[in-house]
């Protein structure tokens, strides 16, 4: 008896449908691959209709651990509307019932539930942009006082960013830059060769990075070094009472928060662009050396001819545009967050990824709309 298969057997009256159980229901017998085969179409039937079915299980030979769960499970996690158990097995049952960890129902989101998350999605982007527009307002209020009387502005809040934002990202931007450079040589260069046009590395390096990636890597190094820099210095001010303070003695938060960084920021992005550019240059002129055999010399000469003046003009002007919505974006996501460090970081991280984003955005617009003038 303890070594029969099992099985079920299905019979069918007025009173409704009966599953007797015969076999042993144990871990070696379930472990059999045509035994559980077996079982497997036996049971392929909705939870519903087992659970009215009536059971009987005192025919069975052995009952363990595995197929008392194996029940269990088939059952819903539910005793059926009728069944016929002998005591042992079920206090094996009862055991397993008592053990067993009840998944968590899956809920699905109504076409109510989804509308109102849209609804609370765009209030929060309405709540977004108010605070944007209040803040670019607040700045050019806040840059004619500067104007009127410069004396009194905040220099040495304006130096101090300088120096941290722009001084100290040289290293890394002339590095990610110089990496750059030789990447896209070395690329380019496998190509040019199949065609005899060598020359034209200049013309494909020269363009590309004076006018899209030399401003975009430098825009996309500071929005995650000193963007996130922004965002962190406020938002502990604010953990720590700080913008309290500073509006209870009648401190201006935008003139002494917001515009020292805007005008840092406009400042610096396009000497680091033209730095990151340079270094780009640099890289890729070596590896146009090495891979190609052009020299130096001869990359120098023909760089001015194939990159007219207007590319850079362009490219420095996309870089201040590139630092105030950085700036004005760090300022934003620093003056939402809340006194508590959870919100910190969410904030910092929101403030990375939005900038990026931002001077994406902005980047591709720069591109179709001087494509559409000639430039």
């Amino acid at each position: 008896m303890l070594d029969l298969p099992p099985r079920i057997v299905l019979e069918t009256s007025a009173d409704g449908e009966s599953l007797t159980l015969f076999g042993s229901w144990s871990a070696p017998a379930l472990a059999q691959p045509e035994h559980w085969a077996a079982l497997e179409l036996s049971l392929e039937r909705p939870a519903s209709e087992l659970m009215q079915a009536s059971w009987d299980l005192r025919q069975i030979a052995r009952l363990d651990h595995t197929g008392a769960q194996l029940l269990w499970n088939t059952w819903g996690h539910a005793w059926p509307r009728h069944v016929l158990v002998l005591d042992l097995q079920r206090s094996t049952l009862n055991r397993v019932a008592r053990f067993t960890v009840v998944p968590p129902k899956v809920h699905r989101r109504t076409a109510k539930q989804w509308f109102l998350r849209l609804g609370e999605w765009l209030m929060g982007l309405e709540s977004h942009g108010a605070s944007a527009l209040r803040l670019m307002g607040q700045l050019g209020i806040d840059l004619l006082r500067f104007l009127r009387d410069p004396s009194q502005g905040p220099w040495r809040d304006i130096s101090g960013h300088i120096y941290r934002i722009g001084a100290t990202a040289l290293p890394i931007t002339a590095l990610v830059g110089f990496l750059i450079g030789v990447v896209l040589a070395y690329l380019m260069s496998r190509q040019l060769r199949q065609f005899g046009a060598d020359a034209f590395i200049v013309n494909i390096l020269g363009l590309s990075l004076v006018r899209e990636l030399g401003p975009l890597l430098a825009a996309i190094l500071v929005a995650g070094r000193s963007g996130s820099a922004i965002t962190a210095q406020i938002g502990v001010m604010r953990v720590t009472e700080e913008l309290d303070a500073m509006r209870v003695m009648g401190i201006g938060r935008g003139y002494r928060l917001v515009l020292p960084r805007a005008l840092a920021l406009a400042l610096v992005m396009p000497l680091l662009a033209a730095w990151t550019t340079a270094a780009a240059l640099l890289g890729g002129m070596l590896a146009s050396d090495m891979a190609l055999g052009l020299s130096p010399e001869y990359f120098l000469v023909a760089l001015p001819k194939v990159v007219q003046p207007s590319n850079l003009w362009l490219a420095m002007a996309k870089s201040v545009v590139f630092g105030l919505l950085i700036a004005l974006n760090g300022c934003h996501f620093g003056l939402r967050i809340l006194p508590n460090t959870q919100s910190l970081g969410e904030g910092t991280t929101a403030s990375v990824v939005s900038s990026i984003t931002l001077v994406l955005l902005v980047d591709a617009l720069f591109a179709v709309l001087f494509k559409g003038v000639g430039i």
